[in-house]
């Protein structure tokens, strides 16, 4: 991590859980001077510059970028196409633009179409970090720490931005890697993107039942535990989906078909099936905790 690193000036289009954690933790490093906040709601931007999170803020998105050395775009992906049309015409020759996005493969279109190509200072990237809640309140310093933060460079990227993009993140305590985009979101979509769906998907399913109080009401740690994320973003997580839907849609099938085993072992009280499948699960659950 180099000591040189220092940005004069940082834009944060979207001042949530992830760029206003960013902030906080860029501040604690103190090799940011002045930090500019954008975005389309004066109260939760008024709400970032008391917390200390942001110096400055500015509704509009093209006078809050300009000057700017680096751009963080951490609005939700389905935002991100209005975004990239107005940076289009704001931004600086030397302006290196990045942001959060959990799917990759669109964003980069997103920015291919705003921009008529893809500029050589646009360094996809996506912190493999968060948390169920959201906005600027639930920000902290340590979000990104010892986590890690994946970038997509495309062909054109310059190497000086994805340097810096890089020095970024480390600076926040980030381990930085570098994979395609299609892989990013392949890889995504089965570690994040689907146990997100499964935790939406049986909590909607139980609280349609008749009893659903009942079945909450003596809800244990596991169903807290298992469910947590269900309290995440709709938002996001709906931009998310379709963002990534092919993906999405493979693994989800994977899924179904052996959930669909699991129901007939059940079924025809097919004993082995799930003793074998439960300790082939516990195992590489065990393992997956001893590297983590």
């Amino acid at each position: 991590m180099s000591s040189r690193f220092h940005i004069k000036r940082l834009c944060i289009i979207g001042v949530g859980l992830i760029g206003g954690s960013l902030a906080r933790a860029l501040r604690e490093t103190g090799c940011v001077e002045t930090i500019i906040g954008s975005g389309r709601n004066r109260a939760h931007l008024q709400r970032a510059q008391v917390l200390g999170v942001i110096d400055e803020y500015e509704l509009d998105m093209a006078k809050a970028v300009r000057n700017a050395d680096l751009v963080v775009v951490a609005v939700p992906l389905g935002a991100m196409p209005a975004c990239f049309a107005v940076l289009k015409n704001s931004i600086g020759d030397n302006t290196v633009i990045t942001d959060v996005g959990s799917a990759k493969q669109s964003v980069i279109d997103a920015m291919q179409t705003a921009f008529g190509e893809l500029p050589k200072n646009f360094v996809p990237g996506h912190p493999i970090a968060g948390t169920e809640k959201s906005g600027v309140d639930a920000a902290f310093a340590e979000l990104f720490s010892q986590r890690r933060v994946i970038l997509t460079p495309h062909a054109a990227s310059d190497s000086r931005a994805v340097k810096l993009v890089r020095q970024m993140w480390e600076h926040c305590g980030a381990q930085v890697l570098e994979m395609e985009a299609k892989h990013h979101d392949e890889v995504l979509a089965a570690t994040s993107h689907l146990p997100h769906m499964l935790a939406y998907a049986l909590v909607d399913t139980l609280a349609r039942l008749q009893d659903r109080r009942e079945i909450f009401a003596y809800a244990a740690g596991g169903f807290r535990d298992f469910t947590r994320i269900a309290s995440s973003d709709p938002q996001m997580w709906h931009d998310i989906c379709l963002a990534n839907r092919e993906s999405l849609a493979q693994m989800l099938g994977v899924y179904i078909t052996d959930l669909q085993r699991l129901q007939q072992a059940i079924e025809t009280n097919d004993s082995e099936y799930l003793k074998t499948t439960f300790t082939r699960a516990k195992t590489a659950r065990d393992q997956f905790s001893e590297s983590s």
